[in-house]
């Protein structure tokens, strides 16, 4: 049976268990990401509930856990500061609205189809956005992970460093260092039963409860128990700035897209399925309205959390409405138990997960791979550091590209080829070149392989001025799959300076794509019906033909008597040299 994203009942006992082992994983991440954000913890297990549930509902994906995440909470955080700077009162409302119209763009990319195209950007753009957000998380979090109060500023906190390092705070630091060896050194058998985060949450709170005294560390303080407040959307273009506004909502919409996309694409590795991505852009893009309407964070498709619930045996949607159910109730009964958490701790927990997202694997060797890409990669991560993500993301993919073009052109321009003698190097049969060599080297043979774009263009038109010296010219496209308009463009020119030279123009062998672009550009006009051909073969033979026909009309023209009117034009232009 099959209602939605597809959900089945055949898997109950798998989904329940990896709904639940997601949820416990989830939580702490909820907790610190909505601390980190500066929304206060609530918000955090409000997203994970909401993104959970809707995701997982109406999403594409069937075994992927959602909610927030390190990249969106890293841009979620920015939208606060910059908001709450512009307008304390109702800062708080505008950045969880811009929350929803994030959403609302989420909606759209899934509904325009546009889900098979987010993801196609080059590795190196997405292992330096990816590493950029990895290493804002770290930044940010050496504040609290050291007992100072925390900024959502990054190029503040990155000049702040070396004052928090020369002044640390005892207590906070060694309850810090305790989460992180929990995280980083956890038994694998153990964090197979109870994850790791959630052991560090549980021993460091029960440590700072009995050692340290009341007020030594910064905690989270109260949660608001029941279920989250309805928020209706209040977006004051006028204030904030409408190009701010649909700036931020973009921002969000389109990293979310890739998060999620990305973890749909590593559920299809594990689990041997195929993800719907653009039901899967729609489902994230509910799942952050409705966050966004009851206070929650943003969130995406985490990765970390799919994982763990598919090797617990979640497969279908079910699993991840188990997770927001579980958190759901988490949120509603125990609020208070999660009051007395330091902030060090869920620093700690966050460190972690920035180190991990940073790509180590891809910054060791980019440097092997090609000086460009290796420029890319970090050029991305610099830019997604210092100025922001969308910035970096279009600067990066941008440049790759024009390396791509370039290469393409290159490789392109290699299969350029003027043959013009049947010495030269062309895969050409043996009647192809007895006709070449019969020609008398009077045949230009303009030979093309492969897709032509308008990096080609140029090359095809350096050949127009070594048109003249031949008599005939025949474009040989049989080996071109595709031309776009600029290199279809660049022939028409140089088929009009040959048919302005008296040249005779042959075209051969273009394919059907290729056909009919020549013939809506009306470059096909201007060749005779038949001097197109579809064989190389006939082209040369009937370009032979045509050159015996030409020099015997010149040797009948030479051979003609002059008449009076030759003969006088002659005399007049005599006597004008003398």
């Amino acid at each position: 049976m099959r209602l939605v994203n597809n959900f089945r009942l055949d898997n109950i006992r798998g989904d329940l268990f990896g709904g639940l082992t997601a949820a416990i994983v989830a939580l702490p991440l909820a907790l610190a990401f909505g601390v980190s954000s500066g929304a206060g913890a609530e918000a955090g297990l409000y997203g994970a509930v909401c993104i959970g549930l809707f995701a997982a509902l109406f999403g594409g994906t069937p075994s992927q856990i959602s909610g927030p995440t390190g990249p969106m909470t890293v841009v979620m955080a920015a939208i606060f500061t910059t908001m709450n700077a512009t307008n304390p009162e109702t800062g708080l409302a505008m950045a969880f609205s811009i929350v929803v119209l994030g959403g609302l763009f989420q909606i759209l990319f899934g509904v325009l189809r546009l889900g098979k195209y987010i993801t196609l950007m080059p590795y190196t753009v997405i292992s330096g956005f990816m590493s950029g957000i990895g290493i804002i998380i770290v930044i940010l979090q050496l504040a609290p992970f050291l007992g100072h109060p925390g900024s959502g500023s990054v190029v503040e906190s990155f000049l702040n460093i070396p004052a928090l390092l020369a002044n640390p705070d005892p207590k906070a630091t060694t309850l810090g260092v305790i989460t992180l060896a929990i995280v980083f050194f956890s038994p694998p058998k153990l964090n197979k039963i109870v994850p790791s985060p959630l052991v560090a949450l549980i021993a460091c709170t029960l440590i700072s409860i009995y050692i340290t005294d009341p007020g030594d560390l910064a905690i989270i303080g109260e949660i608001p128990t029941g279920l989250p407040t309805f928020r209706l959307p209040t977006i004051n273009f006028q204030e904030f700035g409408f190009s701010r506004v649909i700036f931020d909502a973009l921002i969000l919409a389109t990293l979310g897209s890739i998060d999620s996309l990305l973890t749909s694409l590593v559920a299809d590795n594990i689990t041997r399925t195929q993800h719907d991505s653009d039901r899967e852009l729609i489902g994230q893009g509910i799942g952050n309205m409705v966050s966004g309407l009851f206070g929650g964070l943003p969130g995406a498709g985490a990765t970390m959390r799919t994982v763990v619930n598919v090797h617990a045996g979640g497969k279908t949607a079910l699993s991840g409405m188990v997770h927001g159910v579980a958190l759901l109730l988490i949120v509603t009964q125990a609020g208070p138990l999660a009051e007395l958490i330091p902030h060090t701790v869920l620093a700690g927990i966050l460190l972690k997960v920035g180190i991990d997202i940073i790509d180590w694997s891809f910054l060791k060797r980019a440097h092997r791979v090609s000086l460009g890409s290796a420029a890319i990669m970090y050029g991305v991560v610099l830019l997604t550091v210092f100025v922001d993500l969308i910035t970096a993301v279009a600067v990066g993919v941008f440049v790759a590209n024009l390396l791509t073009v370039k290469n393409l052109t290159d490789l392109q321009i290699k299969e350029i080829k003027a043959v013009t003698s049947p010495d030269d190097e062309a895969p050409l049969s043996p009647e192809e070149k007895h006709f070449l060599r019969k020609a008398g080297e009077k045949v230009m043979l303009f030979r093309l392989c492969g897709p032509m774009s308008f990096g080609a263009a140029k090359a095809i038109s350096q050949q127009m001025a070594i048109v003249e010296n031949y008599e005939v010219l025949i474009l040989d496209l049989s080996d071109v799959p595709l031309i776009d308009v600029t290199a279809a463009l660049a022939i028409e020119n140089m088929v009009k300076e040959a048919r302005e030279q008296r040249r005779e123009v042959f075209i051969v062998g273009a394919a059907s794509s290729v056909k009919r672009r020549l013939r809506r550009l009306r470059v096909l006009d201007i060749i005779p019906e038949q001097n197109q051909v579809s064989d190389r073969l006939e082209a040369l033979e009937k370009a032979t033909f045509a050159i015996e026909r030409y020099s015997a009309e010149r040797i009948r023209q030479l051979s003609k008597p002059e008449t009076n009117g030759q003969r006088t034009e002659i005399e007049s232009v005599s006597s004008k040299d003398s």
